[in-house]
């Protein structure tokens, strides 16, 4: 009977461990097939069940949540939406996540194990905690301008701080309103296949996924090199620049639109934006040299993330001379995205040095307590300290005499580089106007603030783009905006 008895326990026990085998089975090994499976609610039922965590611009919150009553309780609100659109992205529930709600779905979702007070409870118990908030470096009055300042303009502008990196504004318009696609409906549906059918792309990011060919803002650039490789050693030494300047290896004449191009100096050349001048110092100092000097601001860096990717700007290397003259003037295959050619601008007026950009000032549990916070931020030198300054007197000489006037401000030193860039079959396109710019005030012991304006189409008069147009008002907008505060 005892025999009997024991082998009856054996049996039980072996069945209570095969049963534990099981459930380890199921919810360790095979867990992420049952989450991952389209037929499982359960993982979106969870999502949904707690309001999600707030993007906060300076102390107040952009984004909040809306008790529906649902099976997929909460859904996403947005405030001033078209506005922070092309910074916090969308949550939806039927079409995922973008930009800052997609990079910082863990934190916001409550997800991330680091907002639990036991991290490794947390794993354990599959527990989600309350969603956390994640601060931007954003600077509300600097967006309100840029947005207000583009209007009904299609275009984007970039601001940021020189000596850190921190992006100030990120606006990029035509633009939406994300809340359109917070839920599930049928109503969301429609909101998505107009949003996509759009031909004037509300949702593309312009300020960071889009490239534009820099036109003139880009001679920054290559003054930068001719001065680094001693191409020219002066800001006032007559250059050796025929107007109209024939393209190496071709039948094909390059010419100006100003007067006085004919071997300007290098700062006449540059207030006047003479195509001629910039051109030949490209072909001087040769293909190494400006791709080395395009690389050191950041082009064709394809890893660029603030945190979300930004779109990698190019400067061909495989350009023959006539192709490299054409590069150096921000045309040919050069392309930008308004935040480049904001660090661009950035790098000037800091001393040559480029600060990696980022948009997240720190990420916080609900109670307020810091999970993470960004420190000092990777530098990379452009060009020489010595370069950096020269250039900084080029780029003032434009605001207070030359085509950039309407981008001064009163008790403030301001530098600028206009620009019209040519695209389009045969050049056919309305030109795009670009404004890049940098200030500080009197009494400031360096820049506080960057800018980089892109209008696409802004006007059919060109004289009306590139300088007294819509792209460097918007720009001293932004910029007072900052210095105001």
């Amino acid at each position: 009977m005892t025999r009997h008895i024991r082998h009856a326990a054996v049996f039980c026990a072996l069945l209570l461990l095969a049963l534990l085998v099981n459930a380890a089975r199921v919810q360790v090994v095979q867990a992420p097939a049952y989450d991952g499976n389209p037929a499982n609610r359960r993982p979106a039922i969870a999502r949904y069940q707690q309001p999600r965590g707030d993007i906060l611009v300076g102390d107040e919150p952009v984004t909040g949540s809306r008790d529906t009553g649902e099976h997929l309780r909460y859904e996403r609100t947005y405030r001033n939406g078209p506005l922070y659109a092309p910074v916090t992205g969308f949550s939806s529930q039927a079409y995922g996540t973008t930009l800052l709600e997609h990079t910082e779905d863990g934190v916001l979702s409550g997800t991330d194990p680091m907002l639990a007070p036991l991290p490794l409870w947390r794993d354990v118990s599959r527990a989600r905690s309350r969603g956390g908030n994640v601060v931007t470096t954003i600077h509300r009055a600097a967006q309100e301008a840029a947005y207000e300042g583009l209007g009904r303009h299609k275009g984007a502008v970039a601001a940021v701080e020189p000596s850190t990196g921190r992006i100030l504004a990120l606006v990029s318009t035509p633009s939406y309103d994300p809340q359109v696609l917070s839920g599930n409906g049928a109503a969301v549906t429609r909101s998505w296949e107009a949003l996509n059918g759009d031909a004037d792309k509300p949702m593309l990011n312009r300020a960071v996924r889009q490239t534009y060919p820099p036109g003139s803002t880009f001679k920054v650039v290559t003054a930068a090199a001719a001065l680094d490789a001693g191409v020219v050693t002066g800001l006032d030494r007559r250059t050796r620049s025929p107007d109209p300047y024939r393209l190496p290896g071709t039948r094909k004449w390059l010419t100006n639109r100003a007067g006085g191009c004919r071997n300007a100096s290098l700062r006449q050349a540059f207030e006047r934006s003479c195509n001629t001048v910039f051109a030949q110092l490209g072909v001087a100092v040769g293909m190494r040299g400006m791709a080395a000097a395009a690389a050191g601001f950041g082009f064709g860096d394809d890893g660029l993330r603030v945190p979300f990717a930004v779109a990698r700007s190019t400067f061909d290397t495989s350009a023959d001379p006539a192709q490299l003259a054409l590069s150096s003037i921000g045309q040919y295959n050069t392309r930008a995205t308004p935040l480049q050619m904001a660090m661009v601008a950035a790098a000037v007026a800091n001393r040559g040095q480029v600060r990696t950009p980022y948009l997240v000032e720190r990420t916080t549990r609900a109670d307020g307590g810091t999970v993470w916070a960004a420190g000092p931020r990777p530098v990379r030198q452009a060009m020489r300290p010595s370069t950096a300054a020269l250039l900084k007197e080029l780029m003032t000489g434009v605001v207070e005499k030359g085509t950039g006037a309407r981008a001064a401000i009163r008790g403030a030193t301001v530098g600028g580089k206009t620009g019209t860039a040519q695209h389009g079959v045969g050049n056919s396109g309305t030109p795009y106007a670009w404004f890049v710019s940098w200030a500080h005030g009197d009494r400031d012991p360096e820049a506080r603030v960057a800018v980089a304006v892109v209008v696409e189409g802004g006007s059919a008069r060109r004289g009306r783009i590139t300088s007294s147009g819509v792209a460097a008002p918007i720009a001293r907008a932004v910029m007072e905006a900052v210095l105001d505060s």
